[in-house]
């Protein structure tokens, strides 16, 4: 049983903080951004937004596209699902 609380607090931790929640939004409106992207476009740093992209990817909460010297992300369905649900509280 402790294997699945840890699925599911790697998951919860994948988008337990602002910018991710900033990151996830953003990338529903906008797929396929690099991590360059991201940072100019949400004002975080580019080691700060590379470490939020990396948690996400782990919580298997974004898709990868390499796109020549690019790395492109989107956003998995369990992503989506999260958004919305994140939503709700609001």
């Amino acid at each position: 049983m402790a294997l699945a609380y840890r699925k599911v607090e790697r998951l919860l931790k994948g988008f337990a903080n602002h910018n991710r929640l900033k990151i996830l939004e953003l990338l529903a409106k906008e797929p396929e951004l690099s991590v360059a992207d991201i940072s100019e476009k949400l004002k975080i740093g580019y080691e700060n937004t590379s470490d939020h992209i990396r948690k996400m990817a782990i919580a298997g909460l974004l898709l990868k596209r390499n796109d020549g010297p690019n790395v492109r992300h989107k956003l998995t369905p369990r992503a989506i699902s999260i958004l919305a649900f994140c939503k709700t509280l609001q």
